[in-house]
């Protein structure tokens, strides 16, 4: 199996790539379209900026190829946010792959970027077979993607939002499934196992 991780303006798109390796999976990190197409799985992962990071996306043709995959996609944080309508962050238009907005967290109770440990509620979706109820992932974010009709799983900090998104062949989370110890690996071994 050929997996592509998407190699853009992002950070951390590394710690993936190292991810992959440890559950048993050559990745290659790659900008080129016709790796990317012929790839058997697609990831987007990485931190950033949503305005930049799609001003990036679209100088280099990027947008419209993410759009264009049939294969199995995976967003990673700033990959979930991107793959929505909009985002707060930067007044930007994003891929539009999801319906749901992006927003920052407004709150004087709670710490902003919201960082650490967090339970997920998980729908019946194959990315997360095998996961024991409300398992703990890792996040890092200051914006989220509001409930909606694509959102498969929940976390509640300050308010409920998506944990992640599937439409079609693309899937997203937002947390850290690469720093997420023996669930986030559990998860990226289902992600292999869709067709």
């Amino acid at each position: 199996m050929s997996v592509a991780i998407i190699k853009y303006n992002a950070g951390n798109v590394f710690s993936v790539e190292n991810a992959m390796k440890r559950i048993g999976q050559e990745a290659v990190l790659t900008d080129d379209p016709d790796v990317i197409r012929a790839a058997d799985k697609v990831i987007i992962p990485g931190v950033g900026e949503a305005s930049t990071t799609m001003k990036f996306l679209r100088e280099h043709g990027l947008d419209n190829l993410i759009r264009s995959l049939k294969q199995p996609t995976l967003g990673i944080c700033i990959g979930l946010q991107l793959m929505c309508a909009y985002s707060e962050e930067g007044d930007t238009e994003c891929l539009g792959i999801f319906d749901e907005h992006v927003i920052r967290f407004k709150s004087i109770e709670h710490k902003i970027p919201h960082m650490g440990w967090n339970t997920i509620r998980v729908k019946d979706s194959p990315l997360f077979a095998g996961l024991e109820k409300d398992p703990y992932v890792y996040y890092v974010h200051s914006y989220y993607a509001q409930l909606g009709a694509h959102t498969i799983a929940t976390t509640d900090y300050v308010q409920p939002f998506s944990a992640a998104l599937h439409k079609d062949n693309f899937y997203a989370l937002q947390f850290h499934p690469e720093k997420s110890a023996l669930v986030g690996e559990q998860i990226l071994k289902n992600f292999l196992r869709i067709f």
